[in-house]
């Protein structure tokens, strides 16, 4: 098996390549530097693996949700690469990458096999006064999305959330502080660690689910429709007038 994987969805770009169980990983900042620096990044690891494109199985890519800019990017890239060299993309799911770091911190290892409190849920900054969430829960078969990826206020998630303790992966804890007010007895795992690794374990798995699809299918999760307008429509709601 021998997989590139990439994601761009947050400010952190993650690039990793494996060949069977060995493993190239790159992490840095991404943002506005993902576009000059990602296909750079890509052939080196693929260098340092001993690799070309065409010796690739496949191309994961983190599909999103996450910033416009940055899924726009690995879109674009993945897409091109898997077109030149006539691979498959395994598009992922941007908030999965951060629940599978959390999981490699150990924040199921004491997990029940049901209730709320099987559930990891991630939160992740979408700005705007508003979340990126998602709730997962792992059992022998992988990943299921229990509650699917979507973009929340802070009251609307806090009413979803309840009163079970929780646990919790992504940043939104950090980015909105006492303003996004957890159950008590919740437990958070904020930082990544390894995302680039995470986006690969998730690679392998989709790939062993036969889970490819051609190059011209590897399309972007937006879950916000009028990306330029946002801010002015919100400032506008703010004054009481319609968008």
């Amino acid at each position: 098996m021998k997989l590139l994987a990439l994601d761009t969805a947050t400010e952190q770009m993650a690039v990793a390549v494996g060949v069977g169980e060995s493993a190239w990983t790159h992490g840095s900042a991404g943002g506005a530097l993902a576009s000059a620096t990602l296909v750079p990044t890509v052939l080196e690891l693929l260098a340092q693996a001993g690799l070309g494109l065409s010796d690739l199985d496949a191309i994961a890519f983190g599909q999103g949700p996450g910033a416009f800019t940055g899924l726009r990017t690995a879109v674009s890239v993945a897409q091109g690469l898997a077109f030149g060299a006539g691979k498959p993309v395994l598009p992922l799911d941007s908030l999965l990458i951060v629940a599978e770091d959390a999981r490699a911190q150990g924040a199921l290892e004491d997990a029940p096999t049901e209730g709320p409190e099987a559930l990891l849920w991630v939160a992740m900054d979408a700005r705007m006064d508003e979340v990126y969430a998602a709730a997962y829960q792992r059992g022998p078969s992988g990943w299921e999305a229990v509650v699917a990826p979507h973009l929340s206020d802070l009251d609307t998630l806090q009413a979803r959330w309840g009163q079970a303790p929780l646990r919790l992966a992504g940043n939104a804890p950090a980015a909105f502080g006492e303003r996004l007010a957890l159950p008590a007895g919740s437990r958070v795992w904020q930082t990544q660690q390894d995302r680039a690794g995470a986006a690969l374990r998730l690679a392998r798995e989709a790939w062993a689910r036969g889970r490819g699809l051609p190059p011209e299918q590897a399309l972007p999760v937006y879950l916000r429709d009028k990306v330029a307008l946002t801010t002015a429509e919100r400032e506008a709601l703010k004054q009481g007038a319609g968008p």
